[in-house]
């Protein structure tokens, strides 16, 4: 696995109690299974802060600039986020792909929106 890949988990784990996560999905109301989804990718925010920053080469320094990274990236890492049924996440997945460019984010929560008007829940 690559470093940047481990990166991107170390600041999940560093991150995930912290999550907001909601006992529903957001768009059918369903109750299970459910996933966390990040409007922008985390694997992307790291692909952005590497070129900006550094290339994480080593453990060592994976674990001294998570702090830095998940700072700069609050909002998206908290905030910007949406609970789904596994259904809902794997569509989302199939219309923006497997790692959604940083650039849909905003289509992301319009197709959350949309779909939550299907269902009724505006």
């Amino acid at each position: 696995m690559a470093l940047a890949r481990y990166f991107t988990k170390w600041i999940r784990d560093a991150c995930k109690s912290a999550y907001d996560k909601k006992e529903n999905c957001e768009i059918c109301d369903v109750t299970e299974p459910l996933e966390f989804h990040h409007y922008s990718s985390l694997s992307e925010l790291v692909a952005v802060w590497q070129k900006k920053n550094l290339v994480i080469t080593s453990d060592e320094e994976a674990l001294e600039h998570r702090g830095s990274f998940i700072e700069e990236y609050r909002k998206e890492i908290y905030d910007d986020t949406v609970t789904l049924c596994k259904s809902h996440h794997t569509r989302l997945h199939s219309i923006y792909g497997k790692n959604p460019k940083l650039a849909t984010a905003k289509k992301q929560v319009s197709w959350v929106k949309k779909q939550r008007d299907k269902h009724g829940l505006a």
